[in-house]
């Protein structure tokens, strides 16, 4: 259960929210689902990153768009926003790990050398939980963007293109996408971006590989466990476990579904009441949703917070808010908001089809 909220928690709210009357629709809030319930409360959109990003360009009569969540999502939000908006980030330290661990050099170094033994024959797909010198990256190599709830999509998207895949950087999601799809797995790889050559692979290894995995992960979601899941089924016999798809591939097998941090929403708010329903991912989430479900069992399979999205808080949102477009602006250069948007734009394309 929630503490209760100080006097000076109060105030801050009431500050946050006058700001807003004043501003009107000039201003727009964006919450993650994983941010601290009062923000998602103050927040004028709440959904995935790429749900708050396509909202945020949708109110073109907003000039300021402030985004609650890490750095990678504050810089989508500046690429696909219009020319006259103008992006904050209350706390521009918020990044993502799983983000660092795709540096531009690396993947640049790891293209060179898998091009120079495979040729053109493979595409990228990088996941949106990256930063957007990443995204152009890619999207400068006939590349594309995938959500956790589009990777499926995008994989089979990517092959209609070319024969291999280059996917960054969260592996586990990689790998629970090449199961779905059936990939054998001695045509799948893990680039180790550590490694100095060939990501720890040989010149025949990747040869054979149809998919190749970057070696990245989220701390949150690889912190669960089979024995968190054999744990659940004991406590919540009758309950059903819902997990992540950036979990590792033995929890998700175990799990009864698994699905991006909408479809976690989606499946609580449609069960039946009296239902239980346990959940592996970030702890926000699954707090709020037990808050908001009250004639649901709602329990996190176990505790997992993420420290970044925490550092989004009453007070450097009032402090954002109270300098409109002077203060954590996120900057993005004309060259990478554009190849970036070809990224995302593919993606886009590729799933109304």
């Amino acid at each position: 259960m929630d503490a209760p909220m100080s006097g000076e928690e109060i105030e801050l709210i009431e500050k946050i929210r006058r700001i807003k009357h004043q501003m009107g629709g000039e201003l727009v809030i964006l919450g993650h689902h994983y941010q601290r319930r009062e923000i998602v409360e103050l927040s004028d959109y709440r959904g995935d990153s790429l749900q708050l990003s396509q909202r945020a360009a949708e109110r073109k009569d907003a000039k300021y768009i402030v985004f609650c969540g890490v750095r990678f999502m504050a810089e989508s939000a500046a690429i696909l926003a219009g020319e006259n908006q103008i992006v904050q980030h209350p706390d521009p330290t918020a990044g993502c790990p799983m983000a660092d661990m795709a540096d531009l050099e690396d993947v640049e170094r790891a293209w060179t050398q898998i091009t120079e033994i495979c040729g053109q024959e493979v595409i990228p797909v990088v996941y949106v939980n990256s930063s957007a010198d990443v995204k152009a990256f890619v999207g400068r190599w006939g590349g594309a963007t995938c959500t956790s709830s589009n990777a499926l999509k995008l994989f089979k998207w990517a092959y209609s293109q070319k024969e291999k895949l280059l996917f960054l950087p969260d592996q586990h999601l990689g790998i629970n996408t090449a199961n779905v799809m059936g990939i054998p797995r001695d045509e799948r790889i893990v680039w180790d971006f550590t490694q100095p050559e060939l990501g720890g692979n040989s010149e025949e290894d990747i040869k054979r590989a149809k998919l190749i995995l970057w070696s990245g992960h989220c701390h949150v979601h690889t912190w669960f466990t089979v024995d968190h899941i054999l744990k659940a089924r004991r406590r919540y016999p009758d309950g059903k476990i819902v997990v992540h798809p950036e979990c590792v591939e033995d929890v998700v097998n175990l799990a009864d579904y698994n699905g991006s941090t909408a479809f976690i929403v989606r499946f609580v708010e449609e069960a039946p009441p009296g239902s239980t329903t346990v959940i592996g991912t970030e702890i926000n989430l699954v707090s709020r949703l037990a808050y908001e479900n009250p004639d649901k069992t709602v329990v996190e399979l176990s505790r997992s917070l993420c420290p970044n999205m925490y550092k989004i808080n009453l007070h450097n949102l009032l402090y954002t808010l109270e300098h409109p477009g002077e203060v954590n602006v996120v900057e993005i250069s004309d060259e990478v908001k554009y190849y970036a948007s070809l990224a995302l734009n593919r993606m886009l394309e590729a799933t109304v089809k």
